[in-house]
């Protein structure tokens, strides 16, 4: 699988493995577990996202059971995960309200419940989950920096951060902002036109997608015209849809790397199937025709 370096000392697989559903599967355990882990590596797949507030703040624990019983998969794999987010459930569940914390003392616990529940020495990748309205950039950089200088984390980034919101950080850094990970898809497409995209790529900044699949909506029983229309090219292709549409990401020059987050073995490797397809600028067109519902002006 083709990979990409995002810093210097950063380098994940195309696609990366998203384990914001791990804790919904009917099987939960290390072994089965360990199944989807050893399917990722076989089609060269070897980052993982997570974040502390997936499956109720209990989806990095069931990782870390994972690695407990397999310790020889965690090198293999490059561990993304996020904070920032406090919801009323799990360990904050005494919480009146749903709230976003980037202070300094909130980043440090999160990384220090991030490395016991996944049972690592550290964090390839840590990012800020969602934009804070009461972020002190100074302080959030300065804790970003900290975390990195104390070697438990060894790159930092963002999640769902306009283009204004990644410059203040950033201007608050030592360390550079590895990526922005963002909603990307047919169904979530105004990233293209809106800014988004074009200010990583001026900064040199890999994407990462979220929802690339649009949460599962487009393999939905609902009709529509954009369905019609990735069914009618993957038949042209002779490839399945998802692997369709994750092509059509990955032809964008902004190097995006989606996310995928599903919990079928089968669907892993088809996933890997999407660097088969040769995709072309009217094909592209088509699909994003079709996401729009209109011909472009």
């Amino acid at each position: 699988m083709q990979r990409l370096s995002l810093t210097p000392n950063l380098e994940l697989s195309r696609l990366v493995y998203g384990l914001w559903r791990l804790g919904d599967d009917a099987d939960t355990s290390p072994a089965y577990i360990q199944r989807k882990l050893e399917a990722c590596l076989d089609v060269g797949m070897t980052s993982l996202d997570q974040a502390d507030i997936y499956g109720g703040y209990e989806a990095e624990a069931l990782l870390g059971k994972c690695f407990a019983q397999a310790p020889h998969l965690r090198d293999k794999f490059e561990l993304i995960t996020k904070c920032d987010i406090v919801a009323p459930v799990g360990r904050y569940d005494s919480a009146r309200v749903k709230y976003y914390d980037t202070s300094r003392s909130h980043i440090l616990a999160s990384v220090e419940h991030s490395l016991r529940l996944m049972q690592t020495d550290r964090i390839d990748l840590l990012l800020i989950h969602r934009p804070d309205p009461l972020m002190d950039a100074q302080e959030t950089g300065a804790a970003l920096d900290e975390v990195i200088a104390s070697g438990k984390v060894l790159n930092v980034g963002v999640s769902n951060f306009m283009p204004h919101d990644l410059s203040l950080l950033q201007s608050a850094m030592k360390a550079p902002i590895a990526t922005n990970q963002i909603e990307i898809s047919p169904l979530a497409h105004l990233p293209f036109t809106n800014g988004e995209l074009a200010y990583l790529q001026e900064q040199r900044i890999k994407p990462m997608a979220w929802s690339p699949l649009g949460g599962g909506a487009l393999f939905g029983r609902e009709k529509s015209a954009l369905k019609d229309k990735l069914t009618e090219i993957s038949a042209r292709f002779e490839a399945e849809l998802s692997a369709l549409v994750l092509a059509w990401l990955m032809h964008h020059p902004a190097d995006i790397l989606p996310v995928i987050g599903t919990n079928r073995i089968d669907r892993i490797k088809t996933a890997a199937t999407a660097f088969e397809i040769k995709m072309d600028r009217q094909t592209w067109f088509e699909i994003y025709t079709a996401a729009l519902g209109r011909e472009v002006a």
